[in-house]
């Protein structure tokens, strides 16, 4: 029986989604997670703790499970595993991304430098230590409202214009973001001087935050401010086989995504953009997946599109997160429905999958946003909600007795919805209706306590 390792954080919500895949193909997963050796294991099959902080001794542990019965491919959940996974397929002589291309990929200031170089369109942008004092930095760094970086000669590309050096200046509005968080967490849009202030501060509380500390990463202190990027957003599924990129989906991303925050809702497929839209879209980011080094295994990239070209945000060495995979189904050979999970084991085994395509017709999913910090305490409407046309499903993640915290200090969702339908409209207006049914009670008791505001009663309202 051939085995995969999967490297994910005991928190991703993916981790069980492979078990259905693993036992319809006969394959053995093998879980690297980030759990105490104390506790009980939940998972099927065999798993190995880790730290993703520390990769010499997981690496080792790895080892001694590679020597008791050799691994035959791996795949990272999560931008975090992602380093740990390319150095494990490097030792074990396995298909994945280069150790330095999983590296610059998972951190926001080496990807712009790293596409910078290869002169793809990139904001203008600067990095600075997250104890700096902002007030300072208005002083100092933002002359005119501005900072000022090294001009850059004007160069065309095969995805767009990089731009004159006069862009090569940060101007207001900025966002400003953590190097190596995910799901927008600490991503923050500021308008105004006074805005830019609040919004390094606000951060500054987010990277002190003990499960960001706990996770040990000296990328942590430092953040990066650049030029907010108008336009739409898009996301792009895709695969690489010995540096080819082969696109899978591109997600439409309906809801708007101009800040201050960027919680992201729905994603949607096939996209209604142009073909000529598209082609260009696809075109950026495989240049960009060329530019950052990654080889072979998933590919997930955001992007925005302007008049002035294709931005290619990220382009991680891993799948799409959380639960949203659901909503990509392949049709193999034959009429044979694949799951997203199955493609991902059959490409890290070494199987060709270029005959697999996405089914036919539009998929959705929705992400449902958390409304208001407190405590969670129960949903109704469910029912209700999964009896709306074209919904396939829905699935609540929150627990009762959960502290929900709200974009961008948290990087959590209530649950997920999934839709199928004739056309993508379909799909979301499908995700909309559905979610327009149910209803959260949530407990704002400890936002107020936690305020150092004594509540004068419980304060539980339907969101």
């Amino acid at each position: 029986m051939k085995r995969v390792l999967i490297l994910s954080t005991t928190t991703g919500y993916q981790t069980r989604s492979f078990d259905a895949a693993a036992l319809a193909l006969g394959v053995e997963l093998v879980y690297g997670l980030d759990q105490c050796r104390g506790l009980e294991n939940p998972w099927v099959g065999h798993s190995v703790p880790v730290r993703f902080y520390d990769d010499p001794r997981s690496l080792h542990a790895l080892a001694r499970a590679n020597a008791e019965s050799p691994l035959h491919g791996v795949l990272a959940l999560g931008d975090r595993p992602t380093v740990l996974a390319s150095e494990v397929a490097e030792a074990f002589g396995l298909s994945f991304h280069p150790p330095d291309a999983a590296r610059v990929s998972r951190n926001k200031l080496l990807t712009r430098q790293r596409l910078q170089h290869a002169h793809l369109p990139v904001p203008a942008f600067a990095a600075v230590p997250v104890d700096a004092d902002p007030q300072a930095l208005l002083r100092e760094a933002f002359p005119e409202s501005r900072i000022r970086l090294a001009p850059t000669k004007p160069r065309a590309s095969a995805v767009g214009e990089v731009g004159n050096p006069e862009s090569r200046l940060v101007s207001f509005p900025v966002v400003v973001k953590p190097l190596v968080l995910s799901g927008s967490r600490g991503v923050i849009r500021a308008n105004t001087p006074d805005q830019f202030v609040e919004s390094v501060h606000r951060l500054r509380h987010i990277l002190d935050a003990p499960d960001v500390r706990l996770m040990k990463d000296p990328d942590s202190r430092t953040i990066l401010i650049e030029s907010f990027i108008e336009g739409r957003e898009y996301a792009v599924e895709g695969l690489m086989t010995e540096g080819r990129l082969r696109w899978l989906a591109i997600f439409d991303k309906p809801d708007p995504l101009d800040g201050p925050f960027f919680e992201e809702t729905i994603y949607v497929t096939p996209s209604r953009a142009p073909a000529a839209h598209q082609s260009r879209i696809v075109e950026a980011v495989a240049a960009a997946a060329r530019a950052l080094g990654l080889r072979h295994g998933p590919v997930h990239a955001e992007c925005r599109v302007n008049a002035g070209g294709v931005f290619v945000l990220e382009a991680a060495a891993r799948p799409i997160g959380g639960l949203c995979a659901r909503a990509l189904r392949f049709a193999a050979a034959g009429g044979a429905t694949v799951s997203f999970e199955e493609l991902l084991l059959r490409h890290a085994l070494g199987e060709a999958v270029d005959t697999v395509s996405r089914e036919d017709g539009a998929s959705g999913v929705m992400m449902i946003p958390i409304p208001t910090t407190g405590v969670y305490r129960g949903v109704d409407g469910i029912e209700a909600a999964r009896g709306v046309p074209r919904i396939d499903d829905l699935l609540i993640t929150a627990v009762p007795g959960q502290h929900l915290v709200t974009l961008p200090d948290g990087a959590s969702y209530l649950g997920f919805i999934f839709a199928r339908g004739a056309t993508s409209a379909d799909v979301v207006a499908a995700l909309r209706a559905a979610h327009a049914r149910v209803r959260f009670r949530i407990d704002r008791e400890l936002l107020l306590a936690g305020s150092g505001v004594a509540p004068a009663a419980r304060h539980v309202r339907d969101y």
